[in-house]
Parts: C-alpha cells; sequence; structure tokens
C-alpha cells in the first residue's frame, strides 16, 4: 500500500477554507486540525476496509448477492464474527432512541437527505469518481439510487433495525461489502489515477460520508425549523456511530457527539479538493430526476429541489454545482410549517407519535411518487445498471 499523499488532499485551499468557514463557525474553539489529526486525514485516503477487503478477494459480486440472500451470514466468516460483537460504548437505549427521533422529521429528512446531504456531497469532487464510474447517480439511475438509499436508511431507523438479523443490519454489511468490491475492481483498474486520488472506496471519505448522514444532517435539519432536542441530537449522533462502525469506518472518525461530528466534518470539507466535472453532471442529474413528469408537477418538483438547496447550502455552492439561484420559498416555508407542527404539535402530549404516523405516511406518499416518476421512464431508456 502507497504512503504517498494523494494530490486531492488540500489540492486549493483558497477554495476548501472558504467552503468550510460556516462549518468552522459552529465546530468550536478548538476545530483546527493538529499535525498529527493532517497526518491521520492524508494517511487515510490510502486506507481502505481491511476486513472487508479480505472477504470479498475471494469471492465474485454473484457470491455477495447469495449470501445476503440465502438468510445466512456465516459465510462472511471473520467479518461477521467481529460485527456481532458491539463495542462496549454502544447504548442501545440510545440507538433505538435515535432511530425513532430520525423517523419523527418525516418529508423535511428526506429534502435534508437529498438535497443537503447528497447535493451537499456533490460540492466537492473527493468521493465521485467511484460513484460515477458505477453509473449509477447519472441519467435515469438517479431516481433508483436514490429509492435504494431511502430504503437502507430506513431499514435502519426501523425499530430493532440494527440488531442482528435485521433488514437494518443485513443491508448496512451488505453495503459495506458492495463498497469493498467496488474498491478492488477499481483498485486494479490502470486507469484509476492512485496518485491524484488514493484508494478509489477509503476511510478519508468513508468518514466523510457518515458526517452528511448525521452531523449536516441535524444541521440542515434545524435550517428548516425542525425541533431537534439536544437528547434527540445525542441519540441520533450514536445512531450513525454504530452505524459507521458497522459500516467499516474507523474508530478514530466515529463523530459520537454533535460537537466532534462537526470538528471532524470541518477537518474533511477543508482538505476537499473543488468541484469537477462529476460534480456539475450529478448535481444536475439530481435536481432534475422528476423531469419526466409532465405538465406543472415535473416544474414544481424541479422549483422546490432548486428552492430548497438554495436555503440548505446558501448561493456559493450553488455557483459551484452550476445550479441556478432560487429564491428559497420552500425553505422558509418549511419553517413555518416546522413552528406550528415540530414546535407545537411535537410538544403536546401524543406529540411524538402523531409526528411519527406522520412521518410514516409522507415516506409512503413519496415512494408512490418515485414509483409513478419511475414508470415513465421506458426500460429502453435507462442505462443498464452496473453489477
Amino acid at each position: 500500500m502507497t504512503t504517498t499523499t494523494p494530490t486531492r488532499f488540500g489540492l486549493d485551499r483558497a477554495w476548501s477554507e472558504k467552503a468550510a468557514r460556516p462549518l468552522r463557525l459552529v465546530a468550536g474553539p478548538d476545530a483546527t486540525p493538529s499535525a498529527d489529526e493532517l497526518a491521520a486525514l492524508a494517511a487515510g485516503l490510502n486506507r481502505r476496509d481491511d476486513l472487508a477487503d479480505a472477504l470479498v478477494r475471494s469471492m465474485r459480486p454473484a457470491d455477495v448477492h447469495r449470501i445476503f440472500a440465502s438468510g445466512s451470514l456465516d459465510e462472511l466468516g471473520d467479518l461477521y464474527t467481529a460485527v456481532q460483537r458491539k463495542p462496549g460504548w454502544v447504548d442501545d437505549d440510545l440507538v433505538r432512541q435515535g432511530a425513532e427521533a430520525c423517523r419523527t422529521f418525516g418529508m423535511d429528512a428526506g429534502l435534508v437527505l437529498a438535497y443537503g446531504s447528497l447535493l451537499g456531497g456533490y460540492r466537492t469532487a473527493a468521493a465521485l469518481e467511484p460513484l460515477v464510474r458505477t453509473g449509477r447517480l447519472a441519467g435515469g439511475e438517479t431516481l433508483r439510487r436514490i429509492k435504494e438509499t431511502s430504503i437502507w436508511w430506513r431499514a435502519v431507523t426501523a425499530p430493532g433495525g440494527l440488531e442482528p438479523g435485521a433488514a437494518g443490519f443485513r443491508l448496512t454489511l451488505h453495503v459495506r461489502l458492495m463498497h469493498a468490491l467496488l474498491n478492488a475492481r477499481l483498485e486494479a483498474d490502470p486507469t484509476w489515477d492512485h496518485e491524484l486520488r488514493g484508494l478509489p472506496i477509503n476511510q478519508y471519505d468513508q468518514a466523510s460520508t457518515l458526517g452528511v448522514f448525521s452531523t449536516s444532517f441535524l444541521l440542515h435539519l434545524r435550517l428548516l425549523g425542525v425541533r431537534v432536542s439536544g437528547a434527540d441530537a445525542a441519540a441520533v449522533m450514536h445512531l450513525w456511530s454504530y452505524v459507521g462502525w458497522l459500516m467499516g469506518v474507523d474508530e478514530q472518525w466515529l463523530p459520537h457527539t454533535e460537537r466532534r461530528g462537526r470538528r471532524l466534518l470541518y477537518h474533511f470539507l477543508s482538505n476537499d479538493p473543488p468541484p469537477d466535472a462529476n460534480s456539475t453532471a450529478l448535481a444536475r442529474a439530481l435536481i432534475h430526476m422528476a423531469d419526466d413528469v409532465p405538465g406543472w408537477r415535473g416544474t414544481y418538483e424541479r422549483e422546490r429541489a432548486l428552492s430548497v438547496s438554495c436555503w440548505l447550502l446558501g448561493p456559493a455552492a450553488m455557483r459551484d454545482l452550476g445550479l441556478p439561484y432560487r429564491l428559497p420559498w420552500y425553505g422558509l416555508g418549511r419553517i413555518l410549517a416546522n413552528l406550528v407542527v415540530s414546535h407545537g404539535v411535537g410538544r403536546l402530549p401524543g406529540g411524538r407519535s402523531y409526528l411519527l404516523n406522520r412521518s410514516e405516511r409522507q415516506a409512503q406518499a413519496q415512494f408512490s411518487r418515485w414509483t409513478s416518476i419511475d414508470q415513465r421512464t421506458t426500460p429502453a431508456a435507462r442505462p443498464a445498471p452496473h453489477p
């Protein structure tokens, strides 16, 4: 394994420091990384998930799918043995509370994951090349990948979803192994630029991605006016730290607390490379994924996506992504709605149950809309999914 720092690390300090400035403001007085922390970040670009890598070197993608379809994970060997032993810091009650809290956030969680976390992640070219090479986040496959990610997120946050053998636990391990398979394939690809990018799927990018599901997720929810109590925020961070551990993220980069998560995310973004052609292509595909819907509905979905993205990410990020600016009418509308529902009804007796039931109805409605959009794309127009 090479120890040379990939050139993408700190490639454009002026851009990355400007992009990371909002995080710097909320990361606390000790946000600046130490020399040892910087060295660990750089080294993380050349470090893989060793347990998963050792396993997939001896199997084909079809073997992975067969194992998870069979219902028995014993063939995962040392990896399965390892993940069944929870770390001592895992608190099952906090995991349950974090999962429940995520489910109460309803449609705002979906908006944040799509137009805050995912779109915001496209702003830097850091981890995009492997995504583009799978062919799963561009063109007609964009919506399908969004649905798959949503199914995984709902499984992880379902009651008991992370217990061994439960759907969230199994899907998380499946994703972990698919990452390892992709990493092994791209590592062997002579067109992969190791000097620029490091390993295709590396510890640095895995930990940074975990940050957008946890730390920036909570920050963006608050921008939409969602009430996130201190107890719920702590539980959500605990939940995603455990998910990160299951996914193979190094213990040193598990966020654990919101303050630590902000500091870590600032470290990643302040050393990430600026956007590239992949950034703008993926951003455009996400914003325009409802373009097949005829009439006013398709226009509304696109304009809503642009408006909420502008509110969550800001004008500079939209420019970086090559997207037009829109007035944040939708974000402001969500704030007004959440003043009534999240801050008002949610505090009343039975309010949490109401929010959970409301969230489930919203999720079912969203999946119905996605299915309707997907059916408008003919099979002949869809690119073949990558194995």
